[in-house]
């Protein structure tokens, strides 16, 4: 008889999920049909090629966890989460004040990029 392994208990779920690998440039989508803190059961539609490790995209949850592929059968994938969250900050105050200081930097390129648009859009409208 198989042996839980499982730190924490799974619970069932119907949540669709996107597969992010290879730098974000392939993706696959997915039923994650067990959840729990610690890890996923994943669902294809077919028997899918992947690299060790993954980003899992919960639209619904508006989430990103690393994924570290434990067990292949057929087209079902378990998955255990690593322990950062790759699509949101991280908690700690430090983290958040260097997100926060990298997006504001960000912040202030668009604007340039975008001043810069429009002054030669009016220079090409002739307007100054």
């Amino acid at each position: 008889m198989d042996e839980e392994r499982r730190i924490t208990a799974r619970k069932k779920s119907f949540l669709k999920g996107t597969v992010y690998f290879n730098n974000r440039r392939s993706s696959l989508d997915c039923l994650i049909r067990d959840f729990s803190e610690t890890g996923a059961r994943l669902e294809f539609a077919t028997t899918p090629t992947l690299p060790e490790v993954v980003e899992l995209h919960i639209p619904t949850r508006d989430e990103t966890l690393r994924s570290h592929i434990r067990w292949v059968r057929e087209n079902e994938v378990g998955v255990s989460f690593g322990d950062e969250l790759v699509g949101r900050p991280a908690a700690a105050a430090g983290d958040l004040a260097k997100r926060v200081e990298v997006l504001e930097h960000e912040v202030a390129k668009l604007q340039r990029l975008f001043q810069d648009f429009r002054a030669d859009l009016r220079h090409k409208r002739g307007e100054g």
